[in-house]
């Protein structure tokens, strides 16, 4: 029998490689000032940053596509070959962008980083998370936190290795020498990764158990991705994911710019308010999965939207630099735990049957709202001249989370009464026969 904490740690190895795709702007000043790419695709002329930041675009947007449609390869493969998949399709993709870099071709670029890194990003995310629920029955959140929070923590490991690489040597080596190490890391870590046996409790729990001192909750239903996504429960999760993750984004895009209109931050103040969203993003994954462990997902779901409600109506009118960044963070923290809690909420309305698959397909909503997000903040910005009208909105966008996550929870709590009753006439009926 395996180590499930160090099933745990290779989950994190995975996603930490993965997470690297958050240090993309590490790149974005050297490639925009070393080559002159200005192309045109599909009857578009893109400037060079346009086509710069097409690159990590197509990154998101296969991430989300790739976890939905390779969701039942996970399950049906199992985490080690889906592991060994990612890691060829990422690590691959990051030496294959360093040779687009080397000729000057940004298709090979698009090619690398955007498609095969994309793909090899959406199989990673969602591979050890299925895994680590099956390992964790006593902690789902906790060990699911663990392995996303390596997801949000991997860009303040890139983004100093990668800007190194870069000063010393050149961009295209940055890009090979990186994809080197991820290839290997997440190689070594997939190999490692196993399902436990069906039915598995730690000696903890089976001790608890059987002593009285805690009880089983079982899940709500145990459905296939095809079942579920037919479901209103999870249209619900989507939903919550679009609205938490387009604004959490479209705040992530515009931080530099709203602290310099808000509080009058320097541009290098404001870069290093940016800077550490990236710890309290990775904070927030660990911190509120495992809180969900205690509070429920649901109940947890509902503080999220809560509290950006008032963070986003009270952001634009705050002028304290101290009090500005206590709310940011705390937007941080929320989207990072809304990432982090998925997966175990699925597990508690859907079982363990296809978490893969069900967290894949949820996904989709990462895809779409990586382009909703930054376009829709742009756009408001544009038309108004401040965030202040954008943010309003984005308030408004949680309360309808809010409300979504109030049917959820009334959902949840009648569906486990009705489980409950079920088992007790189920008890009822074996006395009597007896």
């Amino acid at each position: 029998m395996k180590n499930r904490w160090l099933i745990a740690l290779s989950g994190v190895g995975i996603h930490v490689s993965i997470g690297s795709v958050y240090s993309w702007s590490v790149f974005n000043l050297p490639l925009a000032s070393t080559y002159a790419w200005e192309n045109t695709w599909a009857g578009q002329t893109f400037g060079e940053s346009s086509a710069i930041a097409m690159t990590f675009s197509l990154a998101i947007f296969f991430l989300g596509i790739s976890a939905a449609i390779m969701g039942h390869f996970v399950e049906r493969r199992g985490p080690r070959v889906s592991g060994t998949v990612a890691a060829l399709f990422f690590g691959v993709g990051m030496i294959t962008a360093g040779i687009g870099a080397w000729m000057e071709n940004i298709y090979i670029l698009w090619l690398g980083y955007g498609v095969l890194g994309g793909i090899g990003l959406g199989i990673g995310y969602i591979t050890p998370v299925s895994t680590l629920v099956k390992w964790f029955p006593d902690r789902r959140g906790l060990a699911t936190g663990l392995a996303i929070m390596g997801f949000g923590f991997g860009a303040t490991v890139a983004s100093v290795s990668i800007n190194g690489l870069i000063d010393a040597i050149s961009i295209p080596a940055a890009f090979m020498i990186m994809g080197g190490i991820y290839l290997s890391v997440m190689l070594a870590s997939a190999s490692y990764l196993e399902r436990p046996p069906q039915g598995w409790m730690p000696d903890g729990m089976k001790e608890a158990i059987s002593s009285g001192k805690k009880t089983v909750t079982a899940d709500i239903s145990q459905q296939t991705a095809n079942e579920a996504v037919k479901t209103g429960p999870f249209w619900g999760l989507w939903t919550m994911m679009f609205i938490n993750i387009s604004c959490g984004i479209g705040v992530i895009y515009s931080a530099s710019p709203l602290a310099q209109e808000s509080i009058g931050l320097s541009p290098a103040e404001a870069a290093a308010v940016v800077g550490a969203m990236a710890l309290f993003n990775g904070l927030g994954r660990i911190g509120w999965a495992s809180f969900s462990d205690y509070l429920g997902r649901g109940s947890t779901y509902m503080v999220f939207f809560l509290l950006q409600i008032v963070a986003f109506w009270a952001l634009p009118n705050i002028t304290s630099v101290i009090l500005f960044q206590v709310v940011l963070y705390t937007i941080l923290t929320c989207y990072g735990g809304g990432f982090a809690t998925l997966p175990a909420f699925i597990g508690d309305l859907f079982g363990t049957k296809e978490l893969g698959a069900i967290h894949g397909y949820v996904l989709t909503a990462w895809a779409l709202a990586g382009i909703v997000g930054p376009q829709l903040t742009a756009y408001l910005h544009s038309i108004t001249g401040s965030y202040q009208s954008t943010l309003y909105i984005f308030a408004g966008a949680f309360v309808v989370a809010l409300v979504v996550s109030l049917l959820m929870k009334a959902y949840i709590a009648r569906a486990t009464g009705k489980a409950a009753d079920t088992q007790a006439n189920s008890n009822l009926v074996g006395e009597v026969t007896n």
